[in-house]
């Protein structure tokens, strides 16, 4: 993919499941999907832009993204998490 970042991703019949892994400092730049996404992290620290609103998340805490509603991450830390999207994501 990107260097600072690479996934390992599933699809199924009705969703997208990525394990995610960001270097400390790399940055995903604002996007916007039709995928409703669910995201836990289980290793590091992001700061999300989401909707105009910033969030810090760490380690055991997940959040939630709407369909169509734009977003960035940066990565604190070196981070590790799943990304669930539903419908099944096309790109």
């Amino acid at each position: 993919m990107n260097p600072g970042f690479a996934r390992q991703v599933i699809h199924a019949e009705s969703m997208t499941v990525a394990r995610v892994y960001l270097q400390k400092g790399y940055r995903v730049p604002e996007h916007r999907h039709v995928n409703e996404q669910l995201s836990l992290i289980e290793k590091g620290r992001l700061r999300f832009e989401i909707g105009g609103r910033e969030i810090d998340v760490g380690p055991g805490e997940a959040f939630q993204i709407p369909s169509n509603v734009p977003h960035a991450a940066l990565a604190l830390e070196d981070t590790e998490g799943v990304d669930i999207f539903t419908p099944v994501r096309e790109d």
